[in-house]
């Protein structure tokens, strides 16, 4: 119970640190998707600044519909000016071809927009929610991040991801549990040509899968292959016979030729395996 109350402790601190450099800035516009530490941060803003927070949230083809509209609900409930960064990212320069640096490319450029919005707003900072845990595998989006003058309170708090979700439950945040997301375009083996068509695909398969309890799942795409990824502890359910038809049945609807499972299970990041063997 000590080690556990120690745990507690440390979290406290971080937060209370993570408070003292949110309140230095002034104001901030948090880059908010709806995900655990980007909801952890804003409610955090909120408490401490008030009026002086705004979200700006992304809106665009990676960014499922869904995770789109609880972010506009939340900012509601919490009485948080949301502004809408309408972003085509199948624009930006060699996006689509989904280089292994996909990423940087797409935050430089989404930063740019967020920078704007922020500064007709008369905000200085612009915040975004990555945590300690983020500093590992392989996260080209970080370098567009620093390049950018984006801050990163919750590391800077020293904050790491269960510490995070422990807080956001002592805060009453949903959200304290909520699956970890990704943008759809990571759905891509790496040199898979990212289209509008495909992205959909990708979406509409990942929402059968969490209305059928498939709360943390992944549909990543080979071309016209579906390589479906769920919790271990959630295979067999996945090939239970009725489940697994209609997921068949669907995928081929929407698109996919073949549906296959990743024996694995899900897993962050599954995608960089790739670039690990080159």
């Amino acid at each position: 119970m000590a080690e556990l109350s120690d745990s507690a402790q440390d979290a406290d601190k971080k937060l209370k640190q993570l408070k003292t450099y949110l309140k230095s800035l002034g104001s901030v516009a948090v880059a908010f998707s709806g995900g655990v530490d980007s909801t952890f941060l804003l409610r955090v803003a909120k408490d401490v600044l008030d009026d002086n927070v705004i979200a700006i949230t992304a809106k665009s083809h990676s960014f499922p519909k869904r995770e789109f509209e609880e972010t506009k609900l939340f900012c509601e409930k919490m009485g948080v000016r949301q502004f809408i960064c309408k972003f085509d990212e199948l624009s930006v320069d060699g996006f689509c071809q989904n280089p292994p640096n996909r990423c940087y490319l797409c935050k430089r450029e989404l930063y740019k927009r967020i920078i704007e919005i922020a500064k007709k707003q008369g905000i200085p900072y612009i915040a975004e929610g990555s945590n300690m845990d983020d500093t590992g595998d392989y996260r080209p989006g970080m370098a567009a991040v620093v390049e950018s003058g984006i801050r990163s309170p919750l590391q800077e708090a020293g904050l790491y991801k269960e510490e995070i979700r422990e807080l956001s439950k002592e805060l009453g945040l949903t959200t304290w549990e909520k699956p970890s997301f990704a943008c759809l375009s990571s759905r891509f083996a790496y040199g898979e040509p990212i289209t509008a068509e495909k992205l959909a695909m990708v979406e509409r398969a990942e929402q059968l899968l969490f209305d059928r309890g498939f709360s943390q799942a992944r549909v990543r795409i080979h071309d016209r292959t579906a390589r479906i990824e769920v919790l271990p502890g959630k295979l067999e359910n996945l090939v239970r016979k009725d489940i697994r038809e209609e997921i068949v049945t669907k995928l081929k609807s929407y698109g996919f030729t073949y549906v296959s499972m990743d024996l694995e299970g899900y897993r962050t990041g599954s995608m960089n395996e790739m670039l690990k063997r080159q």
